[in-house]
């Protein structure tokens, strides 16, 4: 039997818009589509009796469904038209090739599974055991991002891990990665690169005002609250460089894992390391003409 499909389009794309009526009509013979969903919309998908989401976009836009999909068990499968297409693992000669395996449900879905991280902002002398009292809530595949804002003044954050303080970061703010989100911001400011496959928190400095300040990995149950001591009136924390949140001195983020994990449908031709080499240039050396 075939499986039963959501197709997620990034109608603001162009490149998309050309593809989908052709795409729509080569996956409807391999598929039942029960329904087809706009991705920037702000309403929620319809996701009764779906098996499997097609996404068509890049990384970006698989970043925003896996937010938006992650409560409801549907794997996602990311259909790359984008730039770099490190998270969407899918071209379409790739889906062209796999599809037999992919849109029979009488064959099992090879998926990887990631966590996400939960974000809490309390303000001022709220209570940061009481989730209620948060201001907001978010949740984030790729990273948490606080960062100064202008006037671009170096901010000052103070971190307390399992309710052990720890020491000031003066700086341009911080990065908090999931495994999945290691080769985003967080490779670029200094970050280790961190198999998918673990399950841990990186937390990375932006411009740490110290020759001392180095990039730390810790367990997902370690209980980690960002505190701001001294903010810019542009400090602003980012999600997945999507969402972004205005942040105020005194303001305390709760950061922990998801309860939930989101799961991507495996590409089988592809392979992490490989990926990295190929796309991300690991270790490549200077060129030269």
């Amino acid at each position: 039997m075939p499986r039963r499909v959501l197709l997620i389009a990034n109608h603001d794309r162009p490149e998309i818009r050309a593809v989908l009526p052709e795409f729509r009509q080569w996956l409807a013979q391999r598929a039942t589509i029960v329904g087809e969903f706009e991705a920037m919309s702000r309403e929620q998908p319809p996701t009764a009796g779906v098996d499997l989401a097609v996404v068509l976009g890049g990384d970006g836009t698989l970043l925003s469904q896996a937010r938006r999909m992650v409560n409801f068990d549907i794997p996602l499968l990311g259909v790359n038209l984008g730039r770099l297409g490190f998270l969407a693992e899918f071209h379409m000669t790739d889906l062209f090739t796999a599809s037999h395996d992919i849109f029979n449900d009488g064959v099992e879905l090879a998926v990887h599974s990631h966590m996400l991280i939960e974000v809490h902002v309390f303000p001022k002398g709220a209570d940061v055991s009481d989730g209620a009292a948060a201001r907001e809530r978010h949740l984030a595949l790729n990273d948490c991002v606080i960062t100064s804002g202008p006037p671009f003044r170096m901010i000052e954050l103070f971190l307390t891990l399992d309710g052990e303080p720890t020491p000031s970061v003066h700086g341009d703010g911080l990065i908090i990665s999931t495994p999945i989100g290691s080769t985003a911001y967080s490779v670029s400011s200094g970050g280790s690169i961190i198999e998918p496959r673990l399950d841990c928190f990186a937390i990375t400095p932006i411009a740490a005002h110290s020759l001392a300040f180095r990039p730390i990995i810790i367990s997902p149950r370690t209980s980690l609250i960002v505190s701001l001591e001294r903010a810019n009136p542009g400090t602003t924390m980012v999600i997945d460089g999507q969402v972004f949140a205005a942040l105020r001195a005194g303001d305390r983020v709760s950061i922990r894992q998801y309860a939930r994990r989101v799961s991507f449908v495996a590409n089988p031709g592809n392979n992490y390391w490989r990926t990295l080499t190929t796309k991300m240039h690991w270790a490549a050396p200077p060129t030269s003409k």
